[in-house]
């Protein structure tokens, strides 16, 4: 009589399981006997003593469950093809397919959920601190409340547009010899992603206070009138780790400076993120190895295609504000609750009447 169960043994060994099975039978030879004696049913001891007398010990292993036929399943080179465009963009499933699309291929984000499962290496998650003291930027519900700011490779999460790492020396080295603008100034609304991009050839503070007032005047302009809270690094352009120049940035009940000359009037306000957590900072600054976020899509999306057909500032300008046209009111976002949403979009699911131009007096909120 066996001492244990077929159970006991399967889960320490199911191969072993099988073949005392399969020996106990040729003892007993018997279905009703093997299976009382090792406390399973008929039809399991069937089972195995069947496939054993098929293939012997290598019918004791177990079974590929794939169906014999398949036909829906994705041909072959188009799963390849999928595999091509995600080792080229590392796109996630919702931009990759848009990605396709744009190139005649339509697939569900599902389905490239399920090809990108079969065939690439698993993925290593990037770990995130437990803790973040500030409001992250989908906390904030009233769009143009909190606005994330951002510039220069002089803090390393700035946006210097001549990195070789991104664009590579052909461009670089195009973007110096034209005299285009080197620093871009960006500013991105927390709640809807509506951005705002300026540029400049140099990096200081006399730049990053024009940037701020133009913004709200921009706000201002359009009958926005939402206090505005900034939200920056600790950059110099923004009055880096130094109390003084900080209080002439900020507003509120302090000495006459910039801040309350310029920023108050207009209901604007400058705010730091503690220092070491620029994922409080993520809709503008790069999180992770692949500098994810805005920068990533300027660089992908507009620096890579065009910056090699601008000749001077002036196209400069012209493409840069095509770009902010297309990033605001043509372009599809997959973030946190934007669900393929462009920025324009959100803005008038939460209240705004005015056309895609934005014209002035139309928030009504």
């Amino acid at each position: 009589m066996a001492e244990l169960a077929y159970r006991e043994v399967y889960a320490m060994n199911r191969i072993e399981a099988r073949r005392r099975l399969v020996q106990t039978y040729q003892r007993t030879r018997n279905y009703s006997e093997t299976a009382r004696l090792w406390h399973t049913s008929r039809h399991v001891v069937r089972k195995w003593v069947r496939r054993h007398q098929k293939l012997g010990d290598a019918g004791l292993g177990n079974r590929s469950r794939r169906p014999h036929h398949t036909p829906r399943q994705t041909p072959p080179e188009i799963e390849q093809q999928v595999l091509d465009a995600w080792k080229k963009t590392h796109y996630g499933r919702q931009r990759l397919a848009v990605y396709l699309e744009r190139q005649g291929l339509h697939l569900s984000p599902y389905t490239i959920r399920h090809i990108l499962r079969r065939h690439r290496p698993p993925q290593k998650r990037i770990r995130r601190k437990p803790l973040y003291p500030a409001h992250w930027a989908w906390e904030v519900e009233q769009p143009f409340s909190l606005i994330q700011t951002d510039a220069s490779l002089q803090d390393p999460e700035g946006k210097d547009i001549l990195d070789k790492g991104a664009l590579g020396t052909q461009r670089t080295t195009h973007l110096r010899r034209q005299g285009l603008p080197r620093y871009q100034w960006t500013a991105c609304d927390g709640r809807t992603r509506l951005r705002f991009l300026a540029y400049s050839h140099r990096i200081h503070r006399t730049n990053g206070l024009a940037f701020l007032i133009l913004v709200l005047m921009w706000l201002r302009a359009f009958a926005i009138q939402t206090p505005v809270t900034f939200q920056t690094d600790w950059g110099q352009e923004f009055g880096g780790d130094n109390p003084e120049q900080v209080q002439l940035l900020s507003p509120g009940p302090l000495p006459p400076g910039l801040g309350r000359q310029f920023l108050q009037p207009l209901q604007g306000q400058l705010a730091r993120y503690p220092k070491g957590r620029k994922g409080y900072n993520g809709r503008v600054v790069p999180t992770g190895s692949r500098g994810k976020r805005s920068h990533r899509t300027d660089d992908e999306e507009f620096y890579r295609p065009y910056l090699l057909n601008i000749s001077d500032v002036q196209d400069f300008l012209i493409y840069s504000q095509r770009w902010v046209y297309f990033y605001n009111v043509l372009r599809p976002h997959f973030g946190a609750s934007m669900n393929g949403r462009t920025p324009l979009a959100v803005l008038q699911s939460l209240g705004y009447t005015g056309d895609q131009v934005l014209t002035p007096k139309s928030w009504t909120r």
